[in-house]
């Protein structure tokens, strides 16, 4: 009955050296994962300076944790340019790095503008008083009436009208006279006079109807019939009943608009299209597309607008387009043969824009672009990078993220374990923290997490016994006002800490 209790010591002692290996081995199997490589810590993608001795999620913004792996801690990072990143295969398959090669090519460029339709200066009537008179009456035109050739806009009054009408009859007259009596006169000299004197009706105004209604009828009416010098639509009229006018006063302004132009803004690089190019004219207001040509005509500059003005032709098939109507126009530009890379592969800040480019196996450093132009999915190149260079297309926003962040000194120190980190983690070469390395403007400090924080990215604030302190997130915050007094005496013990031992992690 005595060795009972002594036989269940042993087995008690032999279950917990058991359950002791077993924690060791799968503490071991879970440090050495990716073909044996030792997992250091873990740390937050969006703020590496978050350390964890196990995977799970991050506090603040819930991302899955990454491992660091034996090789990878900061000390790597101190023979790269300025702003390089060097990922593991591990952590680019995490991001969603993806890499494409610049490369020459040629293409075409879809362009969108706006343009206006205006008469063709070709086919426009300006109608223009030969003389000083009045307007005896006045035809039902009013702007917008489709006129016929030859048809009455107006009938005008002057005494030059009766002295030119005179000479015609008069001279008419003598003609007969001449043909009836016995004198030899040549027939061409009398068609030349003849044509001299309806020629000064012309230029007065008159039509071809009424100069032959006098030369048969003999009379003088003294006044004359203002006609359409052909079909278009009335855009002006600056006549009115009884109103007096002078010579060289326009009176009316009528364009044939069978066939109209279409003045399209562009700017200077889109200003060389062939004449002749087909373009896609789409009218909002009639809800109408239509095709045009580029004319021959150079574009000219416009003040107002600073574009280019260029000149498209097309028909207008019962004048459904009318003067001073927008339009959109569309069409395609050849893109010379350039360097070009992706259009995804280019980060954008608004003053500089740039990309990644892989300089090695892992390594990622930013580069400064000059775009030339775009097209399709692709942009050209000027300068920044050179053919063949592999360039971060996808995945490059979280990359860009943790460049910034490593070059604003954010990493972790790693010439002591971090509060949190495995007990057994190697440290690295002599990485500095935050504290140590940045500059005074950049010194803030989440009280709760410790994590470094720039003062034009402090999003929450609280106030307690008369100091303000600054969160990286809504949960620090609220660890914070739960129990303010153990984060304030937490922080002064932090503060009188050597740089390169502060704590920089989360609960």
């Amino acid at each position: 009955m005595k060795r009972t209790p002594a036989i269940l010591a042993i087995a008690t002692g032999l279950l917990l050296l058991g359950f002791a290996a077993g924690r060791l081995a799968g503490r071991h199997g879970a440090e050495t994962t990716n073909a044996g490589r030792r997992v250091l810590y873990y740390v937050d993608p969006m703020h590496p300076s978050y350390h964890s001795d196990k995977p799970g999620v991050a506090p603040d913004c819930g991302m899955a944790l990454v491992p660091v792996y034996e090789g990878e801690n900061s000390s790597t990072q101190a023979s790269l340019a300025a702003g390089a990143v060097r990922l593991s295969p591990q952590r680019q398959q995490l991001i969603g790095i993806g890499v494409a090669t610049a490369s020459k090519s040629a293409g075409t460029r879809k362009v969108r503008t706006t343009g206006r339709i205006v008469p063709d200066d070709n086919r426009l009537y300006r109608i223009v008083a030969g003389f000083d008179g009045w307007v005896e009456s006045l035809g039902n035109n009013p702007p917008g009436t489709l006129v016929k050739k030859n048809q009455v806009l107006a009938t005008l009054y002057s005494p030059e009208i009766r002295a030119a009408e005179a000479n015609y009859v008069g001279f008419m007259a003598g003609v007969e006279r001449l043909k009836q009596g016995s004198t030899q006169t040549d027939p061409r000299t009398l068609e030349e006079s003849a044509r001299v004197n309806e020629e000064q009706l012309r230029l007065l105004g008159m039509g071809e109807e009424q100069i032959k209604q006098i030369g048969m009828g003999h009379r003088v009416s003294s006044n004359l019939d203002l006609v359409a010098p052909g079909d278009g639509i009335v855009l002006w009229r600056g006549a009115s009943p009884h109103q007096r006018f002078e010579k060289g006063a326009e009176l009316f302004r009528i364009a044939d608009l069978s066939k109209i132009w279409i003045a399209a803004d562009i700017h200077g690089e889109d200003s060389e299209l062939p004449a002749g190019t087909r373009v896609k004219v789409n009218v909002p207001e009639i809800h109408k597309t239509i095709e045009a040509t580029v004319s021959t005509s150079t574009p000219l500059f416009d003040e107002g607008s600073r574009t280019l003005k260029l000149r498209l032709e097309a028909d207008n098939p019962g004048n459904l387009l009318r003067p001073d109507m927008f339009v959109d126009v569309e069409f395609e530009v050849r893109v010379p043969k350039g360097l070009s890379i992706p259009a995804e592969a280019v980060i954008d800040s608004g003053l500089r824009k740039i990309v990644y480019v892989e300089t090695s196996d892992g390594v990622f450093e930013p580069r400064a672009v000059e775009i030339a132009g775009t097209y399709g999915d692709r942009v050209t190149i000027a300068g920044g990078i050179s053919e063949n260079d592999r360039l971060v297309v996808s995945g490059n926003f979280l990359l860009d993220s943790e460049s910034r962040m490593r070059s604003a000194g954010t990493e972790p120190s790693s010439s002591k374990p971090a509060i949190g980190d495995a007990p057994h983690a190697k440290t690295g070469g002599a990485m500095q923290s935050m504290a140590h390395t940045a500059p005074l403007s950049m010194q803030l400090q989440d009280p709760v997490c410790g994590m470094p924080l720039k003062p034009s990215e402090v999003a929450f604030k609280e106030s307690y016994k008369g100091r303000e302190y600054n969160f990286c997130s809504d949960t620090c915050r609220k660890k914070f006002l739960a129990d303010p007094e153990r984060y304030v005496a937490q922080k002064a013990a932090n503060a009188s800490t050597p740089p390169d031992q502060a704590a920089h992690v989360h609960d």
